[in-house]
């Protein structure tokens, strides 16, 4: 079974189109399809994404359904272990909790609306970068 790792862009297209490919990774989760994984820091951006008011306008969706989608995502997440010696290898800093995440999850790939800003996570680490629909 592969496993992933939803860059934040994702799981807020996810949020505002749970049923277009973007939200293919979560129901694929939910039927034991595939894996997702991340680590506690990528966690609290699912979190803290859901909990904006700007995002949840955008979905057309209340707090109460916002946060129902958080947790719900957080529960088919598989914990990968966060690395306090993990150096930066990201322009973004912001995006360095996926990468981190999808190395010491063992992810097969990381799912992102921003490939090339992951291109390093193909080179170095061999994990690949997809796009949702693909």
């Amino acid at each position: 079974m592969m496993t992933f790792v939803l860059d934040t862009n994702v799981v807020a297209e996810a949020l505002r189109n749970p049923g277009g490919p973007a939200g293919d990774y979560i129901r694929k989760a939910r039927r034991m399809d595939v894996r997702l994984t991340a680590n506690v820091g990528l966690a609290l951006e699912y979190e803290a994404l859901c909990a904006d008011h700007e995002a949840q306008a955008a979905a057309g969706i209340s707090a109460d359904e916002a946060k129902a989608f958080a947790r719900g995502l957080i529960a088919l997440i598989e914990p990968a272990q966060s690395n306090r010696l993990w150096h930066p290898r990201l322009k973004d800093p912001t995006d360095e909790m996926v990468l981190e995440a999808a190395v010491t999850g063992q992810a097969d790939g990381i799912v992102t609306f921003s490939p090339k800003d992951f291109q390093v996570a193909s080179d170095r680490f061999g994990i690949q970068v997809l796009t949702p629909g693909r």
